[in-house]
């Protein structure tokens, strides 16, 4: 087997890859739709490229790109927050979703590829890319803003929600038409579900004693493991491998093991996760996007519209202004992975084929566009609201990445039996956090409220 051709391009790709994501970095893109860019400009479609690369020679590794992608959204589920808000945050990301989802679908049905296809264009733009709202609040650094815990509100219901959302695809999209073999997939795909959500709730302690070992690399072997095995059960029973992985997630996220786990699953995902997008892009064919324009736009155009409706209804039902709701707009209505992971599935049930540069061309338009606008969403509110910018006084940064290994060292002291360690981190991050709660005291943390 000689493989240093293909080789050589894959490392090339990466290298395109980093160069375009330090420029997108620039005017603040996400790494999405560059990975994206990237496999088009590749694509054996355009001839940009200087050597043949076919999609499927790395698609093995995409799909663990998607497995890992649904896992560490499973993984970073904050059981305990839902439940303990649970009414609230229903309320708040259902009214979301269903907005979305309602009017996603009768778009769906307006363009006119199919019943299936209308069902996969409202998944498409109903959700938000989960990775692209955190990194969004953490770079633009409004995790303290008091419109944060409404968004992140959302994204866990739109979790949970693409869980029982993909069950259902994964029954529709198989071709069944009897109606009880239909009824039997479902059952299986909601008890599937009902199973494993159990297993997280109550379950945890029980798993933990599966990673009862100090050697990283025999953890990182069974996380992953545990995760592509779960992929496969899911598939097997019909609901899709991704959410066999996110639920594996789910469960794992409920043990003692879980900031272990997401420590050394990030850089995985992360670069498996490359490979997905990267295999997305590859498989797009320019000269298709000109046959999807109009419904694309008109796509954007209801997702923005949708959106602006949602966030300050949503931003009223949490009792805030009308600038929070601004500024869950242009965090939420950024679209991604899971648009993707659906044109994926499209792709392998033989639906319509322009549902892929559907996807591939909303989805590049709403992930270059929804980090421009969150960036100037305090100027937008000024200009609608026709308020005027308070001088913010000047406050000690918070020091992220020593609060980080603060909490590091805390959590492995108490993991590894070290309480004094523990409890010294512990102390400073304290008196850390409550010196800079003394810096800020006195002020509100947005003074366009």
């Amino acid at each position: 087997m000689h493989l240093g051709e293909e080789l050589a391009i894959l490392g090339a790709l990466l290298l395109i890859a980093y160069v375009f994501g330090r420029l997108g970095k620039l005017i603040g893109l996400p790494a999405i739709p560059v990975y994206m860019l990237v496999g088009l400009l590749a694509s054996p479609h355009t001839g940009w490229f200087p050597l043949n690369f076919d999609s499927g020679r790395i698609e093995l590794i995409a799909i663990f790109g998607l497995i890992l992608l649904l896992f560490n959204l499973g993984l970073e589920f904050d059981q305990d927050e839902f439940f303990s808000n649970a009414g609230r945050l229903i309320v708040s990301g259902g009214s979301y979703i269903l907005v979305n989802m309602a009017v996603g679908l009768a778009f769906g049905f307006w363009v006119g590829w199919g019943t299936r296809e209308a069902l996969i264009i409202a998944g498409i733009t109903a959700t938000s890319s989960s990775a692209i709202v955190t990194k969004l609040l953490i770079e633009l650094n409004r995790l303290a803003n008091k419109e944060t815990p409404m968004i992140l509100g959302v994204t866990v219901v739109e979790d949970i929600f693409i869980a029982i959302y993909l069950a259902i695809v994964g029954v529709v999209l198989s071709n069944e038409t009897a109606i009880w073999p239909v009824i039997g997939k479902l059952a299986v795909s909601f008890l599937f579900l009902v199973v494993m959500f159990t297993i997280a709730r109550w379950g945890g302690k029980w798993v933990s004693r599966l990673f009862r070992t100090k050697d990283d690399e025999l953890f990182t072997i069974l996380f992953f493991g545990l995760a592509v095995a779960f992929g496969g059960i899911g598939e097997l029973l019909g609901v899709t491998d991704a959410i066999g992985a996110f639920l594996i997630g789910l469960v794992l996220g409920a043990t003692k093991y879980r900031s272990k786990i997401e420590h050394l699953s990030l850089p995985m995902r992360d670069v498996f996760g490359a490979f997905f997008f990267l295999n997305f892009g590859l498989s797009l064919n320019a000269s298709e996007f000109s046959t999807v324009l109009m419904p694309v736009l008109g796509a954007v155009l209801m997702t923005f519209l949708l959106n602006v409706i949602a966030g300050q209804f949503v931003a009223w039902l949490n009792k805030l202004g009308p600038q929070a709701g601004i500024n869950a707009t242009v965090i939420l209505q950024n679209r991604g992975e899971f648009a993707l992971i659906l044109a994926t599935l499209s792709i392998s049930a033989g639906l319509d084929k322009r549902i892929v540069p559907f996807a591939g061309l909303y989805v590049l338009i709403m992930s270059i566009a929804g980090p421009i606008l969150a960036a100037n969403s305090q100027k937008i509110g000024a200009v609608i609201l026709r308020t005027k910018k308070k001088p913010k006084p000047q406050a000690r940064p918070i020091m992220a990445e020593e609060n980080i290994a603060l909490v590091e060292a805390a959590t492995e002291g108490l993991e590894y039996g070290e309480p004094e360690a523990a409890s010294t981190a512990a102390e400073r991050l304290i008196e850390q956090a409550m010196q800079q709660s003394d810096e800020t005291s006195g002020r509100t943390r947005d003074p366009e409220y």
